[in-house]
C-alpha cells in the first residue's frame, strides 16, 4: 500500500500534540474548515486534550502551531499555521506537498488506497441467497448490489472474502413451485391444468416447464392429476436447477459472481439437519416438550423459544438454519457476513443463539439487514407480487436503465434506509444523473489526456511545483488525498453508499477545476501538476466506479 499523504500529516501532527500534552497515543481528526478561508484543513485536537492535559485549549493550540512551524516535515508541508476560536488549528498547505501528494496518487493508480486494513480477516459474505422459484427481482436487486459492493470493498483494503449464495431448495415453497410448473406442463401436453393454491402463476415457470418437456419427452405424459410425489420431486428438483441457472445468468449479467453455492437440499440429504438438532437436544440447548422439539432461544435473549422439530413431524426453516450456520461457523475463517431481508431482523438474535449454542463467538457474525427499495415512474409508484406474475424483472430494470445505473442508485443509499429508485431520472442522459455525472468525471480526463497526447504534452514528473495553487486545485488534490480514509470507513462500516458520496464530491471538485484551469499550454510546472491531477482523479474515480460495478467509460 502506498502510503496515504494525509496519514503521514496527521501522525505528525499527532506525535506533536502529544509531546505539547505529555501523553500518548493521541487522534488527530483533520478535515477542511468551516470556511474554505479558512485554510485547507483543521483540527479540533488542541481542545479535545485540554481535559487530560489540564490546560486551556487555546494555549495547547498555541504550543502546538509553534512545535508544527519548528519542525522540519511539516514547516515544509505547511504554508501556515493558525490559532482560530477556543482552540482550533487551521492548516493552510504549501503547494510543494499538495504537488508530492498528487504525484503519490497518480503514481499509485487504480490502486492507490488498496490493502489499508490493519488486521486482515477471512469473511464469509453471505447475500441474495433467494429461494429458486422465481427469476431475480427489485426486491433481490438492492441485496445484490449491496452485497457485491461490500465484497469488493472489504477485497480492496486487503480482507480475504468468500462470497456464498445459500440455495432454499427444500420446503413448502419449493413443494408449490413443484406443483406450478407440473400444472403449467400439463397446459403444454393439452391435458388440464392444475394450479395449486397459493402456487407460482409467472409466465417463467411457463419456459421452466417447456424446457423440462424438452428433457422428458414422453417419459411424463402430464395428464396424472395430480402428479404423484415421485414426478412433484423430479419437478421441484430439477426445476430449481434450471431457475437457478436463470439467477445465476441474471447475476452475472448484474456484474455479481459467487465463490460457492450451498445447497439447503444437501443439508437435508446428508441427515445434516437432524444433527444439529441433536446437537443442541445434548447440550441441552434444546428440549422436547408438547411433541415438539424446541431450541431455547430465550436463553440468549429471545424474547420466546423456537420450534425446531413440529409436533407433527418435520423440521422447520430454523432447523436448517441451525444446520448450515453451523457449518458456516465451523470454516468460515474470522468473520460471517450474512446480508437478508427487511423481514428478517427477528432472526439475528436467533442466529447469534444458534453460534453460542454451537460452541461459536457469535461475535463473529454480523447481520445486515436491507430496508425495501421501490421503483417510481412519472411520479407514480410501481407495484410488484411475485405470485401475482407482476414483479419487476432485474433483467427487465437493466434492459431499461442498465447495469450501471441501476448499480449505482441501488447502493447510493446506506442500506438501512428504505427508498424510491426514480426510473425517469435514471434514463436521463445528463448531469441530472448521478451515475451520469461520475462517468463524465471519468471521461473528461480521459479527454484531458487524450488532447495532451495528440499535442505531443506528456507527464513530467521531474517539474517542480507551482508557485500558486488555484483554488479548485487546491479543493480537488484534497479531495484525491481522502480516498484512503473514505473506502477504509466504508469497508469498515460496510457501506457502499459512502464510496458513491466520495465520488459525487469528487466529480463535483474535478468539474469545477476543469471550468477554472486550462492543463495544456501553461508553464512548464503548472501543465506538469495538472497532468498529475488529472491522472490521478481518473484512476480514483475509475477504482471507485469499480466498487460498486458500475463501468468507468472513456467518452460519453
Amino acid at each position: 500500500m502506498t502510503t496515504a499523504p494525509l496519514t503521514s500529516l496527521q501522525a505528525a501532527i499527532a506525535a506533536e500534540a502529544a509531546a505539547v500534552a505529555g501523553t500518548t497515543g493521541v487522534h488527530v481528526e483533520l478535515g477542511p474548515p468551516a470556511r474554505p478561508e479558512h485554510g485547507d484543513l483543521a483540527t479540533p485536537v488542541a481542545m479535545t486534550l485540554a481535559r487530560a492535559a489540564k490546560r486551556n485549549p487555546r494555549e495547547i493550540a498555541e504550543a502546538l502551531a509553534e512545535r508544527l512551524r519548528a519542525r522540519p516535515d511539516t514547516a515544509a508541508a505547511l504554508e501556515a499555521v493558525e490559532v482560530a476560536g477556543p482552540g482550533f488549528l487551521n492548516l493552510r498547505l504549501a503547494p510543494a506537498w499538495v504537488t508530492d501528494a498528487v504525484r503519490t496518487v497518480a503514481a499509485a493508480g487504480p490502486g492507490f488506497g488498496r490493502g489499508g486494513v490493519a488486521r486482515p480477516e477471512r469473511i464469509l459474505l453471505e447475500f441474495v441467497s433467494t429461494n429458486p422459484t422465481g427469476p431475480i427481482h427489485i426486491g433481490h436487486a438492492r441485496g445484490a448490489a449491496y452485497g457485491d459492493s461490500v465484497g469488493r470493498i472489504l477485497s480492496f483494503v486487503g480482507h480475504a472474502v468468500t462470497r456464498e449464495y445459500y440455495i432454499n431448495d427444500h420446503g413448502a415453497q419449493m413443494e408449490l413451485f413443484a406443483a406450478s410448473v407440473a400444472a403449467r406442463y400439463a397446459e403444454l401436453v393439452g391435458a388440464e391444468p392444475h394450479m395449486p393454491e397459493g402456487g407460482y402463476p409467472g409466465e417463467y415457470v411457463i419456459g421452466i416447464a417447456r424446457a423440462l418437456r424438452e428433457e422428458l419427452g414422453d417419459a411424463y405424459d402430464g395428464r396424472v392429476s395430480p402428479p404423484d410425489a415421485g414426478t412433484l420431486e423430479l419437478f421441484g428438483r430439477r426445476g430449481g436447477e434450471l431457475m437457478l441457472d436463470v439467477i445465476r445468468g441474471t447475476l452475472e449479467r448484474f456484474r455479481v459472481s459467487y465463490d460457492e453455492f450451498f445447497s439447503e437440499r444437501t443439508l437435508h440429504q446428508t441427515g445434516r439437519v437432524e444433527a444439529g438438532v441433536r446437537r443442541l437436544v445434548d447440550s441441552g440447548d434444546a428440549y422436547e416438550a408438547d411433541g415438539a422439539v424446541w431450541f431455547r432461544t430465550t436463553a440468549y435473549g429471545d424474547e420466546k423459544d423456537r420450534v425446531l422439530v413440529r409436533s407433527g413431524g418435520g423440521t422447520t426453516y430454523l432447523a436448517a438454519d441451525v444446520a448450515y450456520h453451523l457449518d458456516k461457523a465451523a470454516r468460515m475463517g474470522d468473520r460471517m457476513i450474512d446480508v437478508l431481508g427487511a423481514d428478517h431482523h427477528g432472526y439475528i438474535g436467533r442466529l447469534r443463539a444458534v453460534l453460542a449454542a454451537g460452541g461459536f463467538d457469535p461475535d463473529t457474525l454480523e447481520v445486515l439487514i436491507m430496508q425495501l427499495v421501490g421503483l417510481t415512474e412519472s411520479g407514480e409508484a410501481k407495484r410488484m407480487s411475485k405470485r401475482a406474475g407482476t414483479i419487476v424483472l432485474l433483467d427487465d430494470l437493466i434492459d431499461d436503465i442498465g447495469v450501471d445505473a441501476a448499480r449505482f442508485f441501488l447502493v447510493e443509499r446506506s442500506h438501512d434506509t428504505a427508498f424510491e429508485l426514480d426510473l425517469d431520472l435514471a434514463r436521463e442522459q445528463s448531469q441530472e444523473n448521478p451515475v451520469y455525472y461520475v462517468q463524465y468525471a471519468h471521461a473528461r480526463c480521459c479527454s484531458i489526456l487524450a488532447k495532451a497526447a495528440a499535442e505531443g504534452v506528456t507527464r513530467d514528473p521531474a517539474a517542480g511545483p507551482p508557485q500558486v495553487l488555484d483554488p479548485s486545485e487546491r479543493a480537488l488534490a484534497l479531495r484525491l488525498a481522502e480516498w484512503p480514509r473514505t473506502v477504509a470507513d466504508a469497508a469498515e462500516r460496510r457501506a457502499p453508499h459512502r464510496v458513491v458520496a466520495y465520488l459525487k464530491d469528487l466529480s463535483r471538485d474535478l468539474h469545477a477545476f476543469y471550468h477554472r484551469c486550462r492543463v495544456v499550454g501553461e508553464a512548464r510546472e503548472v501543465q506538469a501538476f495538472r497532468m498529475e491531477l488529472t491522472v490521478a482523479t481518473r484512476d480514483v474515480v475509475r477504482c471507485g466506479l469499480d466498487l460498486v460495478g458500475v463501468t468507468a467509460p472513456d467518452r460519453m
